[in-house]
This record gives structure tokens, C-alpha cells and sequence, in this order.
């Protein structure tokens, strides 16, 4: 067969109809499949970036709220973005955080942006999926999540320690003392600790319970080993050490509330011996504290949310579904911090919790989540609101005080203030008891 310029070309037209139909079809399978499957809307950003820069730019100040407040009032309480290299459907809707948590290993798994996996490690347990998770993260309640354990323990661990701390308290006192480690260096120095173990005696603790493959579940590496400790370390000491510095910054701005912490704890503590231990029953009377512990959780925002992926298309409110293998930020703080959910969200008021003991813990389930929730709660609540009860105590029985200079709130990288916020102390004398 012989070809001509002409007959060339009518082929090449031809194939160009062709393909044009071919995508024409593409696409109106793609739009009506995303008319089946409404993402929800929102913005994308820049290309790459996306609205990263935005949404760092705003943790960087005091008042992050606007990032968000803007594109719930443009787009609704679940709205599409881009941070972090990935575009994620950004959830600030009770509800739909809630699907979120309970659905852990259905239509949900963990999925962390890689900034956060390189510095947690890969075998932290906030990485954990699957039946492995399950079995570390009851490995860590019964440890830190045991009522038991804290009470008989714990407890007197935690008060014995602060008070040894406190007493080399005087003039000025940094509360949030950034003196750490590098990651690299911990890790270093919890290998050592793991290799000479795996050679001696067995103890029954929490690395004995992890160097256990019947407790385990499997033979975990060194590595897994002590990336799981660094996790605990990081969770434990950063998170528990802020939140203690933020509530006395609350306090000390909302002197009405300082003032009836103090009466509670000054009751506690005229019943009491010389040198005395604070008991269960100290901790479980201390109402008003567990109101200011709450309030703080609300306002700080240590865990401002979590990141999942979903693992089928999920259904979510007003009618969009979220696509299968889209990352998805449950936000706990855009819940926290909204008028609709909290009169006067964004002022210190320990008020507005219940003081009637166990319902402070349990009210307001869906739209206060500062530990989480679901299969992934976290295991050390009980043991955090223990150890800012009873620093608490300690605190204002032992101590008054004033700032040192003015600080203030950020939340990126992570939720802190400033200058670490010093004060200067000064100890309270008999009479002021």
C-alpha cells in the first residue's frame, strides 16, 4: 500500500479524533465520578506547597485560629487543603472527628507526615497499625493507664519527685526548662541501656515487658525497642512539662481562679502532718484543679489533632465522601477552640466545666478530645492529670509568685511559650497558709 502526503495526514486527523473522544470519555467518567464522590471543597494552594506556608505562618502567633476560621466559613466544618506535601481533607466538625477515632483499623490507619515519622522513629507506637498496635498500646496501659498501678505507685513516685525538684526552687524560675537532648543522643543512650538488659536478669518493668516476646506479641528489635521509649519519652515529658507551665500562665492571668485553687489545695493540705505524702483520696477530692487541668487542655492544645489516611471511600457530613488513600487531619483544636461548642472559647475559664468528680472526665465526649480517642486514646491520661494535680498542689501551698518578664503562646513546631516562661517565687510563710 502506498502512502501520500494526503492519506498521511487524514490518518493523523483521524487519530487525533480519536484520542480526543478517548479523553472526552476519561473525563466525564472522572467528573461524574466525582459527582458520585463530592470531595469536599476547598483550596489546593500553590503548586507543591500547596497552603503549607499559610498554616505555618499562623502557628507561629498567638491567635492560629484565623487559618482555620477562614476556610470553615468559606468551605464548611470539613473542607479540602494541601499541607505538607499531600492534599488532605482538614476536619474541624465533631462528628466527623469522632468517625475518625472509632473507625481506627477500618476506614481508618495512622499516616503521619515523614517530618513527624523521622522524629518520633519508625516504630513509635503513634506509627503503630494493625494487631501490633493493639498489643503495645495495651502493653502501655497497663502500665501508665493502670488506676491501680498509679495509686499504690505512682502517685507517691510523682510527689516525691516534685517535691525534691521544688526544693532548690528560689528567685527566678524558668517553669519550662528547654535544657533537652537530641533525639539521636537519647537513642544512643537507651541502646546501651537495652543491649546490657537483653544480656542480665529479667526485671519486670516496662523495658523488661517490651525485651518479653510472650508480653510483645513477637521479638522486637533494638530499634523498635527504642524508638517505642523515645515515643514515651517525647508524649510523657514534653507534653505533661508544657501543659504544667501553661496552666500557671493561665492562672497567673485570671487571679479569680488562682485564688480558689488555692483554697482547695490549702484544705487538702490543713488536714495534714508536717512532711506529708499526698494520697488517692487527696487527688480525687481536688475538683477545682481537675476544672483549671481541663480548661488548659482545652485552651493549649498540646495534641492539636491527629493524621489518618482512609483505607475505603468514606462518607463523611452534607453528602462528600472522602476518597480511599486521602490523608485526613481530625483537628481536636478547631473543635476546642469554636464558639459554637464553647461560650467564649478563646478565654481561660475553668468554670465552665462541671466540679462534680468523675463527670468532669467524661463530659463534652465528642467535642473534648485532648487525649484522643478511640483505640488510640492515649494510655497515659489518668497519669498526666496525676502529675499536674499534684504539681499544682505543690505549687501554690508552697509558693507565691509573679512573671518574671512578659511570654507569650505559640504552637509551631510545638504548642510552648516563648521565653519559656520565667517567674519569680517566692515561698508563702505560715501565716499565709
Amino acid at each position: 500500500m502506498e502512502y501520500t502526503a494526503d492519506s498521511i495526514f487524514s490518518q493523523f486527523l483521524w487519530l487525533i479524533l480519536f484520542l480526543s473522544a478517548s479523553a472526552a470519555v476519561v473525563v466525564a467518567r472522572a467528573a461524574a465520578s466525582r459527582r458520585r464522590r463530592r470531595l469536599p471543597p476547598g483550596s489546593l494552594g500553590l503548586p507543591l506547597i500547596g497552603e503549607t506556608l499559610q498554616l505555618i505562618s499562623a502557628y507561629r502567633t498567638e491567635n492560629p485560629e484565623p487559618f482555620i476560621d477562614e476556610r470553615v466559613a468559606k468551605c464548611g466544618a470539613v473542607f479540602t487543603t494541601h499541607v505538607f506535601g499531600e492534599a488532605t481533607v482538614f476536619s474541624a466538625d465533631p462528628e466527623t472527628n469522632r468517625t475518625v477515632l472509632q473507625n481506627e483499623g477500618r476506614l481508618f490507619e495512622s499516616s503521619y507526615p515523614g517530618s513527624i515519622s523521622n522524629l518520633l522513629g519508625r516504630h513509635s507506637l503513634l506509627l503503630m497499625r494493625g494487631g501490633h498496635h493493639k498489643r503495645m498500646h495495651s502493653l502501655t496501659a497497663a502500665t501508665f493507664a493502670n488506676a491501680a498501678v498509679i495509686r499504690d505507685h505512682l502517685l507517691l513516685d510523682v510527689d516525691r519527685l516534685v517535691r525534691l525538684n521544688m526544693d532548690a526552687w528560689t528567685g527566678r524560675v524558668t517553669l519550662m526548662d528547654q535544657a533537652k537532648k537530641a533525639r539521636r543522643k537519647v537513642a544512643e543512650a537507651l541502646a546501651t541501656v537495652v543491649r546490657e538488659r537483653r544480656k542480665g536478669p529479667r526485671k519486670y518493668d516496662m523495658l523488661g515487658a517490651l525485651l518479653d516476646e510472650e508480653n510483645s506479641g513477637r521479638v522486637l528489635t533494638d530499634e523498635e525497642i527504642v524508638d517505642f521509649m523515645v515515643a514515651l519519652l517525647v508524649a510523657g515529658y514534653e507534653t505533661t512539662s508544657t501543659i504544667m507551665t501553661l496552666a500557671v500562665k493561665y492562672l497567673t492571668e485570671t487571679p479569680l481562679a488562682l485564688a480558689q485553687l488555692k483554697n482547695e489545695q490549702d484544705e487538702i493540705m490543713a488536714r495534714k502532718r508536717e512532711d506529708y505524702s499526698l494520697q488517692w483520696e487527696d487527688y480525687k477530692s481536688m475538683s477545682f484543679t481537675q476544672c483549671v487541668i481541663n480548661e488548659t487542655l482545652r485552651m493549649a492544645n498540646i495534641i492539636s489533632g491527629v493524621f489518618r489516611r482512609t483505607t475505603t471511600d468514606v462518607a463523611v457530613n452534607e453528602g462528600y465522601t472522602i476518597p480511599k488513600g486521602m490523608r485526613v487531619f481530625a483537628s481536636f483544636r478547631a473543635v476546642h477552640m469554636n464558639y459554637r461548642h464553647f461560650k467564649d472559647a478563646r478565654t481561660f475559664n475553668p468554670w465552665r466545666w462541671p466540679s462534680n468528680g468523675s463527670e468532669i472526665t467524661n463530659c463534652a465526649t465528642n467535642v473534648f478530645t485532648p487525649f484522643g480517642g478511640g483505640p488510640r486514646r492515649c494510655p497515659g491520661a489518668e497519669l498526666a492529670r496525676v502529675e499536674l494535680s499534684v504539681f499544682l498542689h505543690r505549687l501554690v501551698t508552697q509558693f507565691s509568685w509573679i512573671p518574671a518578664e512578659q511570654d507569650k503562646v505559640v504552637f509551631f513546631p510545638t504548642t510552648r511559650t516563648q521565653k519559656r516562661y520565667p517567674i519569680i517565687v517566692q515561698r508563702r510563710s505560715n501565716h499565709e497558709l
